[in-house]
């Protein structure tokens, strides 16, 4: 009596196949997804008490970064500005719009207005902007086109990946001093000539910059 039919054999195929192929699937679909913007929050546009709009300030009206963020080169933060820093304008126009009724209570109660963190490293990575500045990476390196940002959000991925990339060859990514703050620079076509000049420029050595304790301490 035959106790299995003529497809038994290939059926047993396909599911010692499948046994095999189900931890490799299961590696990469769990890899992408780690590389997806559903984890990283690449492009998430963050709910702010205010709707604030880079575009309007930095594009607009011409605002430095450093008015707003003002530790960046001294620090490791960046630094958010004080209500203060929001009233110096806006004591005198739009004074009375509804958008900015939680400056005013801010400033009011004497309570820092609560904006939602959009840039947001994981507690064991260390990260300087102070040192990123000095060495002529620019703000919209890591952050964007933020001139054209309504409402701020993250542009980069901020992967371990995307920071040693960078690590490895800043060159593509460095500027001159004079332009890391410009919102509208953009890299000249000999860029990678002009990047490894500026590279020895700025004393950039790429030996140890992948060294986990470069950003791991």
């Amino acid at each position: 009596m035959q106790l299995f039919r003529p497809g038994a054999n290939t059926i047993a195929m396909l599911v010692i196949a499948a046994i095999g192929a189900t931890p490799v699937l299961a590696v990469g679909l769990s890899y992408q997804l780690m590389r997806s913007p559903y984890a990283t929050d690449q492009n998430v546009t963050r709910n702010q008490p205010v709707p604030f709009s880079h575009e309007h300030h930095v594009s607009g009206l011409g605002l430095d970064c450093r008015y707003c963020h003002t530790s960046v080169e001294k620090a490791r933060f960046a630094g958010m500005p004080p209500t203060e820093t929001c009233m110096t304008c806006h004591s005198q126009i739009w004074t009375n719009a509804r958008m900015l009724a939680p400056v005013r209570e801010s400033l009011a109660k004497g309570q820092p207005i609560a904006w939602t963190r959009v840039h947001r490293l994981p507690d064991y990575v260390y990260f300087d902007h102070s040192v990123h500045v000095a060495k002529g990476v620019g703000c919209t390196t890591c952050h964007g086109e933020v001139g054209q940002m309504r409402l701020m959000r993250q542009a980069a991925p901020l992967t371990m990946q995307w920071c040693l990339d960078c690590h490895r060859n800043p060159a593509p990514h460095l500027r001159p001093t004079e332009a890391v703050f410009d919102p509208n620079w953009h890299a000249p076509k000999d860029q990678a000539e002009a990047g490894a000049r500026l590279a020895a420029t700025y004393h950039i050595h790429t030996d140890h910059l992948t060294d986990c304790t470069i950003c791991h301490r």
